[in-house]
Formats: structure tokens, C-alpha cells, sequence
């Protein structure tokens, strides 16, 4: 079919002025396309911090998704602080007959005073096989394996010595996974008793529950169930296979928790970083009421920071400013919540000798986390006082942290701002082609501060679906366009990373998951083309075509971990025809020859996802084309993404032109 690959290499040396010269075109059809891509001249740096990711708790991203946690309103505080109210998703096994459970305002956490108090009305003679008692599904089914071990902590106040049992059994109860008994010896009724126990399961069940059973009569309490795999990312509470998806991404900046989240429909439902750090049992949790659901913030700023480390990525953390999208508060009654964006970067930063410097310590991280970005607030700008908030924001951190970067939320692209900030926020949600052209956007800008932080962008609504080649691929030459105007530019981020696909609350999403599969949508794959480009140096290069509005490339030169420079060509093809390829390079000393290894993202229809069912439908695919000389050529498919890797065989890549 037309658009299938051909690929020919063509040896030639072309000897002259101290320099071999290295040639790629471009041909449509009968047309020839020339891309020139020349290194004497003078080559941009691209940030350091060029491309990162964004997490925000959205689609159940933290909880029930990357906090490892099983049990799904652990402690009881998801109906509400008034009761009675629902205990959902727990539900009770048993009948009216033979238990009764409520909720009481009784627990021993000050901040999470609901607790589950379940009195049983029948005896070993009467209560069923198995006992009654409470169980809890989790986040839609806990995958539990075989082989495992799984942590449970709960808290109990039985009103008399009782047996239990807890167990991890299929979603209708019938298969026992894994089990185990444990005796309360109570001499004081009014105590509560803290219970860790290790499960370890005999069988396997993508579809599981805990459950807490007994057949003996009395009352019992319960609060803060907890269930833990053993074997999270480095004991951090981190779901494994999700977090190693983020890792292959090589983001250098991790920017959380939000967003929207960040904010609150209602400021009572905002973020408040100190509820969310200290033991998890004291944490209070709250309900995300822009995204719909409670969270017992396990998944804190503390985790937040512990993930940015872990991912060796600078942290950027985004703080409330006094705004939600129904409240706000004037510049006169701001100064609280300066102090309390100043405390966090204290905990964040300060010595162990610190106030929040000596709380962080005590959780376990004596050191402080490298933060050196900052976001006052999230999409508020053109609301009354949000500039004058934000100076004051400004000049308290300036003052306290004067190596900072503090982000505004005003976008300085189009028009200056009308305040003084290190970085403003750029956000693009649109359509695909909007996207693609959008490469532009930034041309002509100066490198002058503050440069730009995309810290939101993405392809959505009927050229996304749940993620599409199309998507992707407007997206990629969104990217292309930020690397080529990287003097304006200091960091982006793709919007949203997580979707548990139980709970769509925004589509697409990077990381599409369920209680024991994930996959990368085609924008999560495009994303890998760019891994290389953080501290990379960008080459002058030009399309000689007529196809300029569907095509769009960029040649960078990075260096391996073994300290080789590399030279790597991208090229967006976001036309409907096969291109011809040639690539033509003038300006490196001593090179003779090169490896080459093309990889492209592309599939039959630019409406093509990935599933559970093809996670890599539309995935990277990687040819090796061997050694070539200073030319080669190459048919770019139809609606593609693809790289082309070159590396040295004989010479270091000496850029003439690199500052």
C-alpha cells in the first residue's frame, strides 16, 4: 500500500572545509522534501527540566490507583463526619438477624473520630459457617497473588475477650485466599488495640475482598483497616507496575498534587498539605468535591515528595492561594495561607532544627527534598486579587527562599504580565490538528524570564476518545514546537497521568489501569520520544517542502550514561500520504559513520487505542538499519511519529556551533 517502508542507505563522504556533511530529505508521492539540519551553527540548550509528568489525584490516580493501599474508605470518614451515614463500600456478612453495625463518633484519632461498631447476635451455635462480620472490596476488587505477602493493621475495641478472623477471599466470599486467627485478650473495655498481622496468600484473584469475622456475640469497634502489599517501590506505599509505567518516562520533574484537586469546588474541600502528613491513621482525609470522591489522603504531600524522589525528579509543588472555584479570599485576609505555604516549604526544605524541618525528620527523612519550584495556585488568573495575591506570595518567599522559582498561573505567551514571576503556566487542552499547528505557538519568543511552563497539555474530547494515534500525534508536534523554541521554554507536562478505568472522570489519560493491569495510551508512547531531550542541545534545521503544514521535525544531540554523543532526528507526519525521507547535516567534524535504530509510533487508523486486551497496539516499534555513512533514506508511513537514532562509530559528535 502507498506509505509502506523502504528504506535505502547511501554511503558517500563529502570532504571539504574540516567537515564531513550528513544529508536527510523528504519526498511526498513525486515531491522531494529536504530536511537540513546544520550544527555550525550557533545550538540552543534545551532545559534540564524539559519534559516531566503531572500528578494529580484525579480518576482515582492515588487512591485506589498508584498509593498501594487495598482497603477503600479505611476509616469509616467517607459518608461524612456526622452520623449515622454510609459505610460504603464495606458491607456486612450476615443478616439483621444475627448482626447489627452502625457508626459512632467513638474512635481513639481525634481527627477521625467515626468508627464501625458491629455487635453480633448470635453464638457459635447460631451464627453461620464462617462467622459474620464486615468486608471490604477495595477500590473495585483487590488483586491479591498468590505467593504474596500482604500487610493488615487495624484498630480494635472489643467490649470483651473475642476471637477473630481475617480473610482474603474471593468477591462473593466462596474461595478463601488467605486467613489467619487472632485472640483479644481485653481487661479494660474502654481500650483500643492496635492489630498488625501478614497475610500471605495460597491462591490468586484479581477480584478479592478482605473480610473481618468472628462467631463469637458481643460488641467489637473497628477503625483504620488498612491491607498493604509487602512489596510496594522501595516500602514507599507505591504500586509497583505503576510506578515503574511513570519511571520509564525519565520525567525530570514531578509537578503534584494538582490541579483542580488543588483548589476544591469549595475551599473546605481544598488541599490543606498538613492534613495530609504525619501517621496515616491521624490523617483526616477529605472528599475531592471537583472530582467526586473522598480520599484518606495516604497519599500525601510527604508521599508526594518521597515519589519525586524516587523518580529522581525535582519536585514542583502546587499550593492552595486562597481560591476555589466558588470562594476566595481578599488580598487582606491572605496572610494565613502565605504562612501556610511557607511551613510547607519549610518542611519541604528546613533543617531537622525546624519546626516542619523536625516533622518531616521524624517520618523519616532527616535530609531535606531538593524543591526549587513553586505554583501559586492553579487556572486563577483573571480573577479579581489573584495578582495581588500573588505578589504577596512572591515577596514572602522571595524574601524566606530567594533561590525559588515561583510559577504564576497568568499566561505571559500572548500578552506580558502585569506581575513579576519566575515562570508563568501554560495550559492547551484542544483538538488535534489545533494542537499540532499550536507548534508554533511559541516561535519568536525571546529566552527572557519568565519562560513558560506547560504544565498541562493534551489532545481530549472526539479526537482523543480514551487516547488515539490522532491524539498522539498532534500532540508530538506540540513538542517538537516546544523544543524548537526551547529558549522560551523551561519545563512541560502531559495532563492527566492516571486513570483507573472504574472511575473516568477525564479522558484520555497517559496510564490507563484496573486492580492488576496497566497500559500506556499512544500519548504515553509518544512521551518516550522525548526522554533524550532534557539538557540536550538542539540543532539549527529547516524543511524545505511544500508540506510544511504536515510535517514538523527537530535534530538534538544528547549524551548516553557512557558519556557518547548522540545525534537524534524526530518527524511528525501528520498527513495522510507516505513522505520520503533524506536528511542532510552539515556542520559535525569527524564522523564517518553511524548506527542507526528508527523507531516510530504509528497503526492502520489514526482512531486506533490500546486496551487491556492489545495494550500496545499502537506502541514505539524499533528497527535496527545498521551502518550507514553521512546519507540515508527513508519512507515516513502515513500519520507517524519516528526517530531516528544516530550514533558515532568511530568519532566523538563535535557540534561546531555548541555554546
Amino acid at each position: 500500500m502507498e506509505g509502506s517502508l523502504s528504506f535505502r542507505l547511501l554511503f558517500f563522504i563529502l570532504l571539504g572545509a574540516g567537515f564531513q556533511s550528513l544529508v536527510v530529505t523528504i519526498q511526498a508521492k513525486d515531491q522531494i522534501v529536504t530536511l537540513s539540519v546544520d550544527g555550525s551553527g550557533q545550538s540552543k540548550k534545551i532545559s534540564d527540566t524539559m519534559f516531566g509528568v503531572f500528578f494529580e489525584e484525579i480518576n482515582h490516580a492515588g487512591a485506589g490507583g498508584l498509593w498501594a493501599e487495598l482497603v477503600s474508605n479505611r476509616g469509616f470518614e467517607a459518608g461524612g463526619h456526622v452520623v449515622p451515614t454510609t459505610i460504603e463500600p464495606w458491607s456486612i456478612i450476615g443478616d439483621n438477624t444475627t448482626l447489627d453495625v452502625s457508626l459512632e463518633l467513638s474512635s481513639c484519632f481525634v481527627k477521625n473520630k467515626v468508627a464501625l461498631r458491629m455487635e453480633v447476635l448470635c453464638d457459635q451455635n447460631a451464627c453461620p459457617p464462617g462467622g459474620v462480620g464486615i468486608y471490604n472490596p477495595g477500590f473495585w476488587g483487590m488483586n491479591i497473588e498468590e505467593g504474596k505477602a500482604y500487610n493488615l493493621v487495624f484498630y480494635t475495641r472489643p467490649l470483651g475477650s473475642v476471637q477473630l478472623t481475617a480473610s482474603l477471599t474471593s468477591s462473593d466470599g466462596s474461595e478463601t485466599l488467605a486467613t489467619t486467627t487472632i485472640s483479644i485478650k481485653v481487661d479494660d473495655p474502654s481500650e483500643w488495640k492496635k492489630v498488625e498481622i501478614e497475610l500471605r496468600a495460597l491462591k490468586s484473584n484479581t477480584n478479592s475482598r478482605l473480610q473481618l469475622t468472628t462467631i463469637e456475640k458481643g460488641v467489637i469497634f473497628f477503625d483504620q483497616v488498612s491491607l498493604m502489599p509487602a512489596d510496594t517501590h522501595n516500602g514507599h506505599g507505591f504500586r509497583k507496575d505503576l510506578f515503574h509505567m511513570v519511571q520509564d518516562l525519565k520525567p525530570t520533574f514531578l509537578r503534584f498534587p494538582g490541579g483542580s484537586f488543588v483548589e476544591g469546588e469549595h475551599l473546605r474541600n481544598a488541599v490543606r498539605w498538613k492534613e495530609t502528613i504525619g501517621p496515616w491513621e491521624e490523617r483526616s482525609g477529605h472528599f475531592g468535591d471537583v472530582w467526586g470522591y473522598w480520599t484518606d489522603d495516604g497519599i500525601g504531600h510527604y508521599e508526594l515528595l518521597l515519589l519525586a524522589e524516587d523518580l529522581d525528579a525535582l519536585p514542583v509543588w502546587v499550593f492552595n492561594n486562597g481560591f476555589s472555584f466558588n470562594d476566595k479570599v481578599e488580598k487582606a485576609l491572605i496572610q494565613p495561607f502565605i504562612q501556610e505555604a511557607l511551613d510547607g516549604i519549610e518542611f519541604t526544605r528546613g533543617s531537622r532544627t525546624t519546626k516542619w524541618g523536625s516533622i518531616r525528620a521524624a517520618m523519616g527523612h532527616p535530609e531535606p527534598f531538593d524543591l526549587r519550584y513553586v505554583a501559586v495556585g492553579n487556572e486563577e488568573c483573571g480573577l479579581l486579587d489573584y495578582s495581588g495575591n500573588f505578589e504577596k506570595f512572591y515577596s514572602a518567599i522571595k524574601a524566606a527562599y530567594p533561590d525559588i522559582k515561583i510559577i504564576s498561573n497568568c499566561d505571559g505567551s500572548t500578552k506580558p504580565l502585569n506581575h513579576t514571576a519566575d515562570l508563568y503556566d501554560y495550559h492547551i487542552y484542544t483538538d488535534a490538528t489545533t494542537m499540532f499547528n499550536e507548534a508554533h505557538h511559541f516561535d519568536g519568543k525571546s529566552g527572557a524570564s519568565p519562560k513558560a511552563f506547560v504544565s498541562e497539555y493534551a489532545v481530549w474530547q472526539s479526537d482523543a476518545a480514551h487516547g488515539t494515534l490522532l491524539a498522539s500525534l498532534g500532540e508530538a508536534g506540540f513538542l517538537i514546537g516546544l523544543e524548537t523554541n526551547c529558549q522560551a521554554i523551561e519545563m512541560a507536562s502531559y495532563a492527566p497521568l492516571f486513570v483507573n478505568v472504574n472511575n473516568r472522570r477525564w479522558n484520555p489519560d497517559a496510564i490507563n489501569f484496573n486492580s492488576y493491569q496497566a497500559y500506556g495510551t499512544p500519548s504515553y508512547w509518544m512521551q518516550q520520544f522525548f526522554i533524550d531531550s532534557n539538557g540536550a542541545f538542539l540543532l539549527n534545521s529547516s524543511l524545505d517542502s511544500t508540506l510544511l503544514n504536515h510535517l514538523v521535525a527537530s535534530a538534538i544531540t544528547w549524551k548516553d550514561t557512557a558519556g557518547t554523543e548522540n545525534l537524534k532526528i524526530k518527524v511528525v507526519n501528520f498527513g495522510f500520504d507516505a513522505v520520503k525521507l533524506v536528511i542532510s547535516i552539515s556542520g559535525l567534524k569527524g564522523i564517518e559513520s553511524f548506527n542507526v535504530t528508527k523507531t516510530i509510533l504509528t497503526s492502520e487508523n489514526v482512531m486506533d487505542e490500546n486496551s487491556f486486551q492489545t495494550p500496545k497496539k499502537v506502541a514505539l516499534v524499533k528497527t535496527i538499519l545498521g551502518l550507514t555513512g553521512t546519507k540515508l533514506e527513508d519512507t515516513l508511513s502515513p500519520h507517524s511519529f519516528t526517530s531516528f537514532d544516530l550514533v558515532p562509530t568511530t568519532s566523538r559528535i563535535k557540534i561546531l556551533g555548541k555554546a
